[in-house]
């Protein structure tokens, strides 16, 4: 089916951004969506020979309306579709998913990931590959913003499995309609439309989806809680209280801010240095989730746990460890990641990326840790303890340079850099509640 919409057709249909009910069955209006995308902005101009705006889309009724949706709203888009090669047709799936996206105008890059394999915690593998896939997508591609279709029964859903694991307010703020990561934004347009509306669009417009059967296995968690709140008073309940939670969220994210900037020092090395007086559960989670180069923080009843000991302990592959004037939160040596190949771009235990000089080939060499070993006159004041956890470059078992240090074996890797990126900012990285009344961000 060809695409036939225009944005200025759009703008004639009546507009709802701020539906009274964001479990109504109607189909949306390109109008609606439009309007909400300006409040999701900025947006680099529509010109092709600018970066794209990136979707992602995996075939499914959610995102491929959200292709039909942003269609209408710019034309400089690229769509990444993800074949996870879980099932046997999962690549003809894709195959066909991109088809229909050129079908209706929007170009389609199909992802193919081959290390995924049934088996425990499977939803949540396949999903870190996923998002990994599109964010190194997104950064070939140039894409600064990257739109994802989940929509309000997704919301409430996600509300309700953090209310049963019993998080406090920044869990059951939900998904952020905005979330910044390394270098690409996540963007949730849909938040505020139900996953029927979103079918009743498609079926308006005569688009076909693809339906995957995992979604009907409640063995599945999100599944089993998508059966239990089939009542329209339990999702307006759980959709208020994700509000209210983003609400506070954002309020508590400007002040731990505030916070961080006046009481915490982030090294380059990648650890941080705190005063004598540990900070509040949920600042100190989040810190742990920066140092450990992890996307999720620990719990805030495992972190005050912690606190409460008041001694040199490890969490979540973190080590808070007591120095002269204060704490340290610095990499646990036995948790990081092992050797990777070198090359620029390439990131290392999740928390690094390396530069080399464009004259420098990585040709033969590694990223692994540091490790034990360094002379005291090369460790820049620090113990051998931190030393050991920085990143370093390796020819087989040889250590050739450990950037952070300025200690280089070989002069061609003079110039090599290790740049301290976590997956995930320790505040400040999303858009809750209604966009329109986000205020000022403030991200550290």
């Amino acid at each position: 089916m060809q695409f036939t919409g225009r944005a200025e057709e759009a703008e004639t249909q009546p507009c709802s951004a701020l539906p009274d009910d964001p479990f109504s069955e109607a189909p949306g209006s390109p109008a609606a969506f439009i309007a909400r995308m300006e409040q999701l902005g900025p947006w680099l101009p529509d010109d092709p020979a600018l970066p794209p705006v990136g979707l992602a889309v995996s075939g499914g009724g959610d995102s491929l309306c959200l292709a039909w949706l942003a269609r209408h709203w710019r034309k400089n888009l690229l769509a990444f579709v993800v074949d996870h090669g879980l099932r046997a047709e999962s690549a003809e799936e894709a195959r066909l998913t991109v088809q229909r996206l050129t079908a209706m105008g929007v170009p389609g890059r199909l992802l193919t990931l081959t290390t995924l394999t049934k088996g425990p915690g499977i939803a949540e593998r396949a999903r870190q590959a996923r998002y990994a896939v599109l964010a190194q997508a997104c950064r070939e591609a140039g894409c600064l913003d990257l739109l994802l279709g989940h929509q309000a029964d997704d919301q409430v859903e996600t509300i309700r499995m953090r209310q049963e694991a019993g998080s406090g307010p920044d869990g059951l703020a939900g998904m952020g309609w905005v979330t910044a990561l390394q270098d690409v934004r996540l963007v949730r347009p849909l938040l505020s439309v139900s996953r029927q509306a979103l079918r009743n669009t498609l079926r308006q417009a005569g688009l076909a989806w693809v339906d995957d059967p995992s979604n009907q296995d409640t063995r599945a968690e999100r599944v089993r809680i998508r059966h239990s709140l089939q009542a329209q008073d339990t999702r307006h309940i759980l959709w208020q209280v994700g509000l209210r939670a983003g609400a506070a969220r954002m309020q508590q994210d400007a002040e731990r801010a505030a916070f961080l900037a006046r009481q915490v020092t982030f090294r380059p090395e990648g650890w941080v240095c705190l005063g004598p007086d540990l900070p509040e559960p949920e600042i100190l989670s989040a810190l742990i989730r920066c140092v450990g180069g992890l996307i999720y923080p620990p719990s805030p009843a495992a972190v005050a746990r912690l606190q409460a000991a008041e001694q040199e302990v490890t969490l979540a592959g973190v080590q808070l460890v007591r120095g002269p004037a204060g704490w340290f939160l610095v990499r646990e040596a036995a948790a990081m990641a092992g050797p990777v190949p070198a090359e620029t771009g390439a990131r290392w235990d999740n928390r690094f990326e390396l530069w080399l000089p464009p004259a420098v080939s990585g040709e033969g060499l590694s990223i692994a840790p540091a490790g034990l070993g360094l002379e005291r006159k090369d460790r820049g004041g620090w113990t051998a303890r931190f030393c050991a956890t920085l990143p370093a470059l390796w020819r087989e078992d040889r250590r050739v340079a450990v950037p952070h240090l300025g200690w280089w074996a070989e002069e061609g890797l003079k110039q090599a850099r290790f740049l301290f990126q976590p997956p995930v900012p320790v505040t400040g990285s999303g858009v809750y509640g209604w966009p329109e009344t986000r205020g000022e961000q403030h991200h550290t």
